[in-house]
């Protein structure tokens, strides 16, 4: 067999054997992602196979390289392999159209960023409800449900407070409500800690812990041990491959 006949796609291996009661949110079988530059092929995935279940804290870690923010595009339906098979919460999304995988990441993923992507000029509650008004929710009904976002990670009184009005830790409370606001299968926080102290720091990490105890799943990229130790699970990806899986019996 040749070198680089170790590089092309081979059949999925049969999928673990979970739990009747087991609910995946996220299945990836055989998952490539290949790049051209030039008559170069770049393979940034190499045949992943992941499960992330109902309920599940899972941190992804890797150095640059790895083929971690690869794998994070990929389960945020921001891009799509070139070979295998990925299933969100039931939908095979793995070949949808743009728009389709528009929809689904507003329906489906919340999604939380190291940077918060707020509207400076617009308080709170408006940063909340947006992705309900790309869902075409009545007016009414979408403040009433990023005012409950805001309440459920502790932010109530500040909701008609601007992001410059508010301290980083309370501005990523608000890219969590926000996320938190359509109620989606898959809690999706990339580097969440990466642009805080470590006051907030610890501020974020307890309000996950505790959207992990109120069932949330979540699925959080990082690069630092500490953060990563707040799951379930640490997923390490090395050379676009997973390269071991860490079930912290303490969590």
């Amino acid at each position: 067999m040749s070198a680089d006949s170790l590089l092309e796609p081979v059949e999925a291996a049969d999928p673990p054997v979970q739990p009747v009661d087991a609910y995946p949110v996220l299945q990836l079988r055989n998952v490539w992602k290949t790049y051209a530059t030039g008559a170069v092929q770049v393979h940034a995935l190499r045949g992943v196979d992941l499960d992330v279940h109902a309920g599940e804290y899972v941190a992804i870690m890797g150095p640059s390289g790895s083929g971690k923010s690869t794998l994070m595009n990929i389960i945020g339906c921001l891009d799509v392999a070139t070979h295998g098979q990925y299933v969100l919460d039931g939908t095979d999304v793995a070949h949808m159209s743009d728009n389709d995988l528009a929809d689904i990441r507003n329906a489906r993923i919340g999604f939380v960023f190291q940077q918060f992507n707020l509207l400076p000029s617009t308080p709170a509650w408006r940063n909340v409800e947006l992705p309900l008004w790309y869902a075409k929710v009545r007016a009414a009904e979408r403040k009433q449900r990023a005012l409950d976002a805001l309440a459920r990670v502790g932010l109530a009184e500040r909701a008609h407070h601007r992001p410059g009005q508010l301290s980083g830790g309370q501005q990523q409370r608000v890219a969590i409500a926000r996320a938190l606001v359509t109620d989606p299968a898959l809690i999706l926080a990339d580097e969440p800690t990466g642009n805080l102290d470590s006051v907030s720091t610890e501020d974020v990490l307890n309000l996950m812990d505790e959207l992990h105890a109120a069932g949330r799943t979540i699925v959080l990229i990082t690069h630092e041990a500490d953060v990563a130790a707040r799951a379930e699970r640490v997923v390490r990806v090395f050379d676009g491959r997973i390269a071991s899986i860490e079930r912290r019996a303490d969590r």
